[in-house]
């Protein structure tokens, strides 16, 4: 169902500049907030599926904490593809190409916090 809206938490359940996993119709959602707008994306990162609400978040940018894959929460693109150097980073950013990850809608009403189904 296209445009519809499941509730995913309450306002003031995330600090600002935090961010927590939250499941959406199913699917492990990570749910962020930076200062009044929160956004919500796919928790797992598109490189190696770790798990994005554990990294570490700087304004709108998470980082994996795998492998230093970095994204931008308002629109999901890649920031950066891997982190390191050597061989091993190399020959991994040259078998999988950068893939943003799925961004979801999210809106407030009253305080309930609700995303895209």
């Amino acid at each position: 169902m296209k445009n519809a809206f499941i509730e995913a938490g309450r306002v003031g359940e995330i600090e600002n500049g935090a961010m927590k996993e939250v499941i959406v119709d199913g699917r492990h959602i990570l749910l962020a907030r930076i200062g009044e707008v929160y956004y919500a994306t796919d928790n797992r990162c598109t490189h190696a599926g770790g798990k994005l609400s554990e990294g570490k978040l700087e304004g709108t940018v998470v980082t994996c904490p795998r492998h230093g894959s970095q994204f931008d929460l308002k629109d999901g693109s890649v920031v950066r593809w891997m982190s390191g150097s050597g061989m091993i980073s190399a020959v991994g950013r040259a078998l999988k190409k950068p893939v943003s990850i799925k961004k979801y809608d999210v809106k407030v009403d009253g305080d309930k916090v609700f995303v895209e189904a």
